[in-house]
């Protein structure tokens, strides 16, 4: 019924509210936020599809996604090929790549020499997984963490392939998995966002792929479920210091007079928009004190920050972004997303490469440590991987110490720890040049379904109406939970 009402509402706007409302809703991106109720917002709604939240018995109640944006090499990370030592410099068989799409910044190339990968790789815990030297610290983690390396997708190039797996779609406009989260399950703290994004500074090529923020959007869902993303260089949040001249006291009495107004409107135009616009305001005001707490680390001991390496206390480094994310966590803060760019090595690999294993390494490791030394990993699901994987043929001139890999949709590999998750396993195989997927594959929507099921949620139940669809965040075509990755 209050649905009906409410569409019933938004159909009677007048032409000057619907251009007024549109222009406010600009604003309210810096203020994205989340309704205070500490339960999931859809337990008053008559759609069976989202009435039930939780669905089942969630065995995470937070997640933090490490995003690697440019796509890792897999072959160089996780996915230990050694019989690429003996093609070094022959061409791919058409038989392995049998017709499959290439990049226009390969697709030119006279032939398509096989690069193996210089990197050593060595058997790491109760057994013996594969991890490549670059990733010492998380090598010691393998009992923690379900490896996965199968994964593909369709999207053969960045843009499109991080809004797909950080949205379900292609095509920018849908909601992303964060604003998913932060709609269905609410948030456990009433002062902070249900969903927080940082994008971390990176040592490796700095030529990187710009991040927009339709990848933390809400997209058709309401503004208030977007992501929150806190910056390293002045007010953390865009605009939540109080102008010069206004204090405390000043912003409090506008936020009531800005309330009583917005209220007025709303009784006029009944826009169910106007009453997510008083909210994010109010959480605004509370985040002026929240967040500055939040991003001080000085009651933080030393032997927690030395889990994280020596840039922890650097703000915006990849390491300062995952204790941070720890702090998150522990303040309620549903779904957390670092962004570390720098991934894209399509020549100079051999340079770049450790420097941005560097960045993440240790820092992920200490993540997962600090969070089981304070009994929150199982109950926080981590995730770690990119938007595709990379080819076992050189782009551009191959030495032996020197080469570079273009974009590969076809496998990539990538990792989930925690609440819910399989320690020790490693799942799905691929063919001797990781360029084919033998054994299991995992579609990044089945990622997505899994991600859901392990926070409560039935990937398949939730939904919601917009443009005659009953949109989901894993799509219309089939898409299954890896019940091999649960516990």
């Amino acid at each position: 019924m209050s649905r009906n009402l409410n569409r019933e509402a938004i159909m009677a706007l007048t032409r000057r509210s619907l251009f007024s409302r549109g222009a406010a809703g600009l604003g309210a991106a810096a203020f994205a936020a989340i309704d205070s109720s500490k339960k999931s917002p859809l337990a008053n709604t008559t759609d069976e599809s989202t009435s039930h939240l939780p669905h089942h018995d969630a065995k995470a109640q937070r997640a933090i996604y490490l995003f690697m944006s440019g796509a890792p090499s897999q072959m160089d990370l996780w996915d230990h090929k050694p019989q690429m030592a003996d093609w070094f410099d022959k061409d791919l068989p058409e038989s392995i790549r049998n017709g499959q799409r290439l990049t226009t910044m390969t697709s030119g190339q006279a032939r398509f020499p096989i690069a193996p990968s210089i990197y050593q790789f060595s058997p790491h815990g109760q057994r013996g997984t594969m991890v490549s030297e670059l990733l010492p610290h998380m090598a010691k983690q393998v009992d923690q963490i379900a490896l996965v390396r199968s994964m593909y997708t369709e999207a053969i190039n960045h843009d499109p392939a991080i809004t797909y797996i950080c949205t379900g779609d292609q095509l920018p406009g849908k909601a992303s998995l964060g604003s998913w989260l932060s709609y269905g399950l609410g948030t456990e703290n009433e002062n902070l966002p249900a969903f927080m994004v940082m994008t971390a500074s990176w040592t490796g090529r700095q030529q990187a792929q710009a991040l927009y923020n339709r990848l933390w959007g809400s997209g058709f869902l309401p503004s208030k479920y977007q992501g929150v993303a806190l910056r390293s260089r002045g007010d953390k949040v865009l605009f939540l210091s109080n102008p010069k001249g206004i204090d405390t006291d000043a912003r409090r009495r506008m936020l009531d007079t800005l309330g009583s107004l917005n209220q007025l409107n709303l009784q006029q135009v009944g826009d169910p928009e106007i009453n997510a616009r008083i909210a994010q305001y109010e959480m605004a005001f509370r985040m002026q004190t929240s967040v500055p707490e939040l991003a001080d680390l000085s009651d933080e001991p030393q032997h927690v920050l030395d889990l994280y390496g020596t840039e922890v206390l650097v703000p915006g480094t990849f390491a300062n972004s995952c204790i941070m994310a720890r702090r998150m966590a522990e303040r309620g803060v549903r779904f957390t997303q670092i962004f570390h760019r720098g991934w894209d090595q399509h020549g100079a690999l051999p340079k770049d490469l450790p420097k941005q294993c560097k960045d993440v390494d240790q820092p992920s490791a200490g993540l997962l440590t600090d969070l089981k030394q304070r009994g929150m990993l199982d109950d926080t699901l981590v995730v770690w991987g990119g938007e595709f994987g990379r080819t076992a043929y050189c782009q551009g001139k191959l030495t032996k110490t020197n080469y570079g890999r273009d974009h590969h949709p076809k496998c990539f590999s990538i990792w989930m720890a925690g609440g819910g998750v399989r320690g020790g396993v490693v799942h799905g195989e691929t063919d001797e040049f990781s360029y084919n997927i033998t054994k299991d594959p995992v579609h990044i929507h089945d990622l997505n379904a899994t991600i859901l099921h392990l926070l409560g949620i039935d990937h398949r139940r939730f939904t919601y109406p917009f443009q005659g669809l009953d949109q989901r965040l894993t799509g219309v075509e089939p898409a299954s939970v890896v019940n091999e990755l649960l516990s």
